[in-house]
């Protein structure tokens, strides 16, 4: 048995510790009056609490609350709080030092003991003694509660350590008053009836010690006692229902013994005392086990954690948390199988179905309190190698029994034992063995016999398998591979006690784990990476895509072989890996089960991908997955992929500052809009200039008023306009060296005399107007100034030359712009945002806002003003892309075309042999022939296309009617004929000849490039991107509530849907899409105007009903979040309002459900409230929120899931069947109920 030191502190003396039940913090109490807060597993002071005047003696952790309690020699208990770090009250009573104190695992109570002969039981609730136990008549040293039953145990100088029933006390306080530990009233003074009262009795009284006894401690579950003192013995005692009796002493300790516990999962005791030992005892035979010394401290104080196996003990400069045995269970993992010892017993364990078997027996391996250390596993001979600390290292080779049932197999034949510190299989049927004290490594067969010997060519600590014929050794600074049949080093990796190897699967990488780093190395021991953690590492387990997945004693981490490193999840306890399949990882406990724990290996594939360069498993990733955090961010900075960050980040000032990074202008000037920040401004000016985007460049000036720039830029680009606004402007200012200098950019003479005039300087005036040429002027200057022409002739006066004017104005002034290309990712984002909307219209619309539209700081108008505005987050909807981006998409060539068309065959050689017979029979005959007739280029438009929009640009309507009424059963036109007749006259230009000529007509042509009439395709005069455009139009009429212009908007956007054409099959799925948007909004408005037309100035119980009943159904409408959010608020408003809560608190749950701003959200709540006090509704509403409908566009009633219904066959409304073909009330075109094959878009 070994002690295996976790955490050592040094401090003054301390006398009493206490483990935090949960959290990784041990108490110190020292000798100098300061109580000390440690984190062992960090090894870090976290806090110090002084309070106390002189020694503090005893210090214990509340079982659950945030509360630890401390007693001292100043007579004083106190209890703390570690939250607050604050010391909450004091509890005085005791007349001397105060020995112990600790809590009660399940009453409010404390128990302490003093050196005033008694033991007092206190309520930290009332903060009130409730019982005083008098009987001992020297220093009370000790007093501990039973961990289940009620009694108390005590241990006293007068050298007897007496068992009190506390029974009558439990009984008396089982309905204690409902007081918190800070409630500082009801307080009282019972302290006079508790002197001879019987609800605390002696139940024991043991005699057996020759001095004093310092400790006594119950064991957790068995009916024993163990006591220790300065007789130097260590005394176990019996306990039944009528007499207790000491069972034998342990003999060893030559001082006085200062305290002694039970192991908690063992049959072992501890003690410790000052002869600066900590012993272990065997509680059957009472003999030492082990013995650690120290040099010079005494130990005063011994304690165990509730839950782990740690064990502390405080001495005369410090602490010590240990444990006794090694909790790592040994292992190995084969293919699907696991083997690993649990118990001194070899399990199987099956990851696939989770079965766990125990195959063989091992407890006469070593002691029975040393657990194996390694296991080796042959597949081929089903054999194991398992080792042992004992005695400097035993190892034992075990072949698996085929038969799994019946009882466990105990091997009886030693012969295949043998010492040595490492042993492990080389080959299917030879193994290595270390011989660490003779630095001496054996080959030796399965019957266990040496065939090969020799010397190790370092000085070597452990060895690692590291294929067939191979060995990495470690040695104090580094491994060797080491090649066992040439018998040479074959390489060497700089790497300080490498305690574990883990191989890749494919044995190609290596880890070589030490206590605080992980060397990453290939199969040829060249290192990779080096990663360095500040807590312990334990295992790892590598990733089938190559990533090592390990764990330190509170992390699961990743490291990547290009030595990026990161935490996958927290771990209350530490674990041991044995493998990783996907999502899950296999892990093996501290207590030796094998089981399973889910991870997230989202952000670790994103990180090897990305350095890979497999971009599209990068975008993969962030479609699918919730990356976010600040590492991320700042890991793609750093790497460089700024525009990739720009996807994750939602802070204004990161946003802008990757955005200027990646040179994406547009979402840098929406961040510093958002911003409005000077020096924002001015690095977006900067960009902007380098990329040539002067209108960026102005309005960057213009909000940083830097009045200079601006005119230099306007005279830059020839802008005589802006440059005269800011003369003006300059004027208004009173800045004339900015009047002067835009005169001058302006070559505006008379305002620069004006300006020099203005400013008192006349002779500079005068020059100006003679150099000018305005010789009156200058002559009314001079009188002005009293002054002749002689006096000032000396000066040379020159005429300027004429001002250079623009030969060419731009209509775009951003021009030639700097060509930023975009990377792989900011094309990707731009082109397929919200691409994977659900087809599933109940999932609610995707189209996105424009910037700013979404805001509900602007929804008024109609939208009841009076009520209070919503004022929805602005960042929530703007999104860097539209779904309806405006991009350039070229029509594909027809592939379907005639094969013989790609060399020429198939042009119209025949009508050039007609012309050539007809020229020479006219030549013949001398008579003129008129040239036959071409086909007109619309005739091959309506050949072409199967789309009635080509048909209309054509000319040919009547086809065209025929084709929606085909495709969606148009039967109204009207409201069609503004459209038909923009269809057609954008597919034609005309040009005038000489006059009395009619014009000529051009026909336009989808694609510029084509040249032959024959596969021409008129222009395209509605798109995706138009449509958006006019959607957006829509969502800035909702905003402000104008409902008559909402319902005509959307209607002119569905019949414009008629006459799209789609580039590709996602564009039309997008006009789908679009089309039910334009359906759902044009209902909701519909149903708001009903509701208020019903509500509008009644107090009818009939007519309110049925406008409740239609704000219900509004809210059903898929809009848009911020949209839906106006619906929900009016709605729920109503139902408060005719005290119809329960639907008022429906409406508030959903409202709540978007997230909305706060000012909103609390106003939700405060009606939430009120409603749930009466969950009632006054008025019973044809409304049923969990049974899906849609509405009857005719009747306003709901139809629901299951009803029958007709549906119009273009927009698809929904409508009762008595209504069936009827002109539809949405679109105004359709008929309800027709035959339909379907809109098409795309050629």
């Amino acid at each position: 048995m070994q002690m295996l030191t976790k955490f050592e502190s040094k401090s003054n003396r301390v006398k009493g510790i206490a483990f935090h039940p949960k959290r990784p913090w041990i108490l110190a109490s020292l000798h100098n009056g300061s109580i000390q807060l440690w984190d062992f597993r960090m090894g870090t002071l976290l806090e110090r609490f002084d309070e106390h005047d002189g020694p503090v003696r005893g210090v214990s952790f509340h079982p659950t609350q945030p509360l630890f309690v401390s007693g001292g020699d100043d007579y004083k208990i106190k209890v703390w709080n570690y939250k607050t770090r604050r010391c909450l009250f004091t509890l005085n009573g005791h007349l001397d030092y105060v020995r112990t104190v600790y809590f009660h695992h399940e009453y409010p109570w404390i128990l302490s003991a003093s050196d005033d002969q008694t033991i007092r039981i206190w309520n930290w609730q009332s903060r009130t003694c409730i019982a005083i136990l008098t009987g001992h008549n020297h220093y009370v040293m000790c007093a501990q509660f039973h961990p289940k039953n009620d009694l108390v145990v005590s241990a006293s100088m007068d050298q007897t350590v007496r068992v009190w029933d506390i029974t009558g006390l439990v009984k008396k306080n089982q309905a204690p008053s409902a007081m918190t530990f800070e409630d500082p009233f009801m307080r009282q003074n019972t302290q006079a009836d508790l002197f001879g009262s019987t609800d605390v009795m002696v139940k024991y009284v043991l005699e057996g010690h020759d001095h004093g006894v310092n400790w006594a401690s119950f064991h957790p579950t068995l009916p024993l006692i163990v006591s220790s003192g300065d007789d130097r013995q260590v005394k176990l005692w019996r306990m039944n229902d009528s007499k207790a009796w000491e069972v034998d002493s342990c003999r060893g300790h030559f001082n006085n013994v200062s305290s002694a516990i039970f192991h908690p999962r063992q049959e072992l005791i501890l003690s410790d005392g000052e002869d600066k030992s900590i012993r272990v005892w065997d509680m059957t035979k009472r003999t030492a086990v082990a013995t650690f010394r120290r040099d010079h401290d005494r130990f005063w104080v011994l304690t165990a954690h509730p839950e782990l196996n740690l064990f502390a003990a405080g001495h005369d400069s410090g602490l010590i948390v240990f444990k006794l045995e090694r909790e790592r269970p040994a292992f190995q993992v084969h293919q699907n199988q696991l083997y690993y010892v649990k118990d001194k017993i070899v399990h199987v364990h099956d990851f696939a179905s989770t079965a766990d078997q125990e195959i063989l027996s091992v407890r006469k391996l070593g002691s029975q309190y040393i657990q194996p250390r390694t296991l080796s596993y042959n597949p081929a001979e089903r054999a194991v190698l398992i080792t042992s600390p004992q005695d400097g290292g035993i190892y034992e080779l075990y072949h698996l029994p085929k038969n799994l049932s019946g009882s466990l197999k105990e091997p009886m034949d030693e012969s295949k034992r043998g010492t040595g510190h490492s042993a492990l299989f080389i080959a299917r049927n030879r193994f290595a063995v270390l011989d660490k004290t003779n630095q001496q490594i054996q080959i030796r067969d399965l019957s266990n016999t040496a065939t090969k010997s020799f010397k190790t060519p370092v000085p070597v600590n452990e060895i690692f398998y590291a294929g067939t014929g191979a060995l990495l050794m470690a040695t104090q600074t580094s491994v060797i591979l080491f090649d066992l049949q040439q018998r040479r080093v074959v390489s060497e990796l700089a790497a300080a006690t490498v305690k574990y190897v883990v191989w890749s699967n494919d044995q190609n990488m290596v880890a070589l784990l030490s206590k605080h780093t992980i060397t990453l190395a290939d199969k040829n021991l060249k290192q990779i990476c080096q990663i360095h953690e500040t807590i312990r590492i334990k295992s790892g387990t590598w990733d089938d895509s190559g990533v090592f997945i390990y764990c330190t004693l509170n992390h699961i981490k990743y490291a990547l072989p290009q030595g990026d490193n990161g935490i996958i999840r927290t771990l209350d306890q530490p674990v041991y890996l044995t493998r990783v399949k996907g999502r899950t990882l296999y892990i093996l406990d501290r207590d030796g089960k094998a089981r399973s724990v889910n991870i997230d290996p989202t952000e670790y594939r994103f990180k090897l991908a990305l350095v890979k360069r497999q971009y599209e498993e990068v975008l993969h990733i962030i479609r699918n997955s919730n990356l976010v955090g600040q590492s991320i961010i700042a890991y793609l900075q750093k790497k460089g992929y700024p525009e990739i960050a720009l996807h994750f980040v939602r802070d204004d000032k990161t946003r802008f500052e990757l955005a200027l990074e990646c040179g994406n202008l547009d979402i840098a000037l929406e961040t510093a809009k958002a911003l409005d920040k000077a020096d924002c401004w001015m690095k977006l000016s900067a960009e902007a200039l380098r990329q040539g985007n002067y209108k960026v460049v102005e309005l960057a000036y213009q909000r940083t008023q830097n009045y200079d720039r601006l005119s230099f830029m306007y005279l830059a680009t020839g802008n005589d306009t802006n440059l005269r606004q800011l003369l003006k402007i300059a004027e208004l200012r009173g800045d004339p060296m900015a009047r002067f200098q835009n005169a001058l950019y302006l070559g505006d003479a008379d305002e620069r005399v004006r300006l020099l005039e203005d400013v008192n300087q006349l002779p500079l005036a005068y020059l100006a107007a003679k150099s000018s040429g305005m010789e009156d002027r200058a002559q009314a200057i001079l009188n002005a100034a009293g002054k002749t022409e002689d006096e000032v002739n000396g000066l040379a006066v020159q005429s300027p030359g004429p001002k250079p004017a623009a030969q060419v104005v731009l209509d775009d002034p951003n021009w030639p712009l700097l060509t930023v290309s975009k990377s792989f990712f900011e094309t990707a984002f731009t082109n397929a945002v919200d691409r994977s909307a659900p087809e599933n219209p109940s999932v609610g619309p995707t189209f996105k806002f424009e910037e700013g539209i979404d805001t509900l700081d602007e929804i008024g108008g109609e939208w009841d003003a009076n009520d209070d505005v919503l004022e929805l987050d602005q960042s929530a909807s703007k999104t860097p892309d539209d779904l309806f981006d405006a991009a350039d998409h070229e029509p594909m060539d027809d592939l379907n075309a005639d094969d013989g068309d790609g060399w020429g065959f198939d042009d119209d050689i025949k009508a050039d042999i007609d012309a050539e017979i007809t020229r020479a029979a006219a030549k013949e005959s001398a008579e003129f022939v008129p040239p036959t007739p071409g086909t007109n280029e619309s005739a091959h438009w309506v050949q072409n296309s199967p789309l009635a929009v080509d048909h209309i640009a054509a000319g040919n309507f009547e086809s065209a009617m025929q084709t929606l009424h085909r495709q969606v059963g148009i039967v109204q036109f009207d409201p069609l004929k503004q459209h038909f007749l923009s269809i057609y006259e954008a597919s034609r230009a005309y040009v005038a000849p000489i006059a009395s000529n009619p014009p000529l007509t051009i026909n336009l042509r989808r694609q510029p490039d084509e040249l032959t009439v024959r596969n021409s395709l008129p222009p395209v005069l509605y798109n995706v991107d138009s449509l958006s455009k006019l959607l957006q139009q829509g969502y800035r009429l909702f905003s402000s509530g104008k409902l008559a212009l909402i319902a005509t908007q959307f209607k002119t956007v569905l019949h414009a849907a008629l006459f799209t054409i789609a580039a590709d099959a996602q564009e039309a799925v997008e006009v789908k899409q679009l089309i039910d948007i334009c359906r759902e909004y044009i209902v909701g408005v519909t149903l708001e105007q009903q509701r208020r037309a019903t509500a509008a100035g009644t107090t009818d119980p009939a007519r309110l009903k049925r406008a409740l009943e239609l704000g219900c159904y509004f809210t059903h409408a898929q809009l848009q979040s911020a949209h839906l959010q106006v619906a929900l608020r009016q709605a729920t408003k109503l139902a408060f309002k005719l005290r119809n809560f329960a639907t008022a608190s429906q409406m508030v749950r959903r409202l709540l459900e978007l997230a909305p701003p706060a000012n909103i959200a609390e106003e939700a709540r405060q009606i939430q409230a009120v409603c749930e006090r009466n969950l009632h509704d006054e008025m019973n509403i044809q409304y049923d929120q969990y049974n899906p409908f849609v509405m009857c566009c005719v009747t306003f009633e709901p139809i629901y899931k299951g009803s029958p219904k007709v549906s119009c066959s273009f927009c698809q409304a929904s409508y009762k069947p008595e209504f069936n073909g009827r002109l539809c009330t949405v679109c105004d075109v359709a008929q309800v109920g027709a035959e339909a094959s379907g809109l098409r878009v795309s050629v």
